[in-house]
């Protein structure tokens, strides 16, 4: 006999992990089929900012919905830790993006008052700040002679993504959804009359699940599953890497782009934007260029001992913007996807979710359909 469930959520990483919660909150049965620790996830890799500043240049939507994620934050993990008991070492303390060299920070300058400009009824949130203002609002931290100042985003945090997809996954168990492990979804079967039979497992323990709804949430996995409900999204892989040092006395108090010291103490490095297909190997290039940038701004961490480097592959849709859509085809088929799983974590779970539960997404989230990609309509 096939168990049903209102919703099936494909993938237990940041999005789906997310999603699904929000909808166990919702008192919708859920069940989330995860596939095997070895499959292509982002979360892997996953640098743990909860970042607003320059997301969505050019797409001022993007930039609205990443400054809405940003805002529920604050709410959303105070509920998951006292729900899981789970600490996230979630800090909105703001952000910093380095600029070594005059013609850095003018051309940092300028970005952001275009990124500010293209969501203008919004309120500032980005403060430029020379090598006097970064001294004066940092003074204890001893800055690379290099660093000509940063912009520096108010609204922006970091999070332990580990703690975040455990409580994640916590929230939704303890909310009556169901989890099961090493059973990736191999067949989605729209059903005559609405409802969709799903396969998932491996061969030799193949299983069979209903619902009336399924949420397409695999990352790079829902390149082979869109196809099956007509939610076909062009999706690339985009590898990055990623340092870690040993645990260290405080150097950043804050986050910054492709540098940050976790709540642990251990300083993470990063973040290569790599094209090389679904190659998951470490460089030694990319470890010397993202060792000597870190250095040209916190010379302090000469001393520290790198102690592991990896990689992981990001979920990159064609303008790197997230697809949020329903299969018109196969109404009850919806996809989620987007390197930004930790930002919009908040917004997944909360707005989106109840959205997905009563069956309809806003018109806000129109610019966000997959169709955007279709070239014959755009002709």
């Amino acid at each position: 006999m096939v168990k049903d469930y209102d919703y099936i959520v494909a993938g237990a990483g940041m999005v789906g992990a997310a999603i699904a919660a929000g909808l166990a909150a919702q008192g919708k049965r859920v069940l989330m089929l995860d596939g095997a620790d070895t499959d292509l996830r982002a979360a892997k890799a996953n640098f743990g900012l909860v970042w607003v500043q320059g997301k969505g240049y050019g797409n001022p939507h993007y930039q609205r919905l990443s400054r809405l994620a940003a805002q529920l934050w604050p709410a959303f993990a105070e509920e998951l830790e006292r729900e899981t008991g789970i600490t996230l070492d979630y800090e909105q303390r703001g952000g910093l993006h380095f600029c070594l060299g005059q013609a850095q920070w003018d051309e940092r300058a300028l970005r952001m008052r275009q990124w500010q400009a293209q969501a203008a009824e919004t309120e500032p949130c980005i403060d430029m700040l020379d090598r006097g203002g970064l001294e004066r609002l940092f003074p204890a931290i001893r800055w690379g002679a290099e660093v000509s100042g940063a912009s520096f985003g108010q609204m922006d945090g970091h999070v332990n993504p580990l703690c975040l997809l455990a409580a994640l996954q916590a929230a939704f168990i303890s909310r009556g959804g169901e989890l099961h492990s090493q059973q990736p979804v191999q067949d989605i079967q729209p059903q005559q009359g609405g409802g969709f039979l799903v396969h998932a497992g491996k061969e030799d323990r193949r299983a069979v699940y209903g619902a009336s709804n399924v949420v397409l949430a695999a990352g790079l996995g829902s390149v082979a599953l869109g196809p099956m409900v007509a939610l076909d999204v062009p999706l690339r892989p985009q590898r990055g890497q990623l340092l870690v040092t040993e645990r260290v006395a405080p150097l950043l108090p804050v986050p910054a782009s492709g540098l940050r010291q976790t709540g642990e103490g251990t300083v993470m490095i990063g973040v290569t934007q790599e094209e090389v297909g679904y190659d998951l190997s470490t460089t030694t290039d990319a470890a010397v260029r993202m060792s000597r940038k870190a250095l040209h701004v916190l010379p302090d961490l000469a001393g520290a001992r790198w102690v592991r480097h990896w990689s992981c592959l990001r979920v990159m849709t064609p303008d790197g913007v997230p697809v949020y859509a329903e299969s018109t085809q196969y109404p009850g088929a919806w996809t989620a996807l987007c390197h930004s799983g930790v930002t919009l974590a908040s917004f997944h779970a909360g707005p989106f979710a109840r959205a997905l539960a009563e069956g309809a997404l806003p018109d806000s989230l129109e610019i966000f359909h997959h169709e955007r990609f279709d070239v014959s309509q755009a002709a």
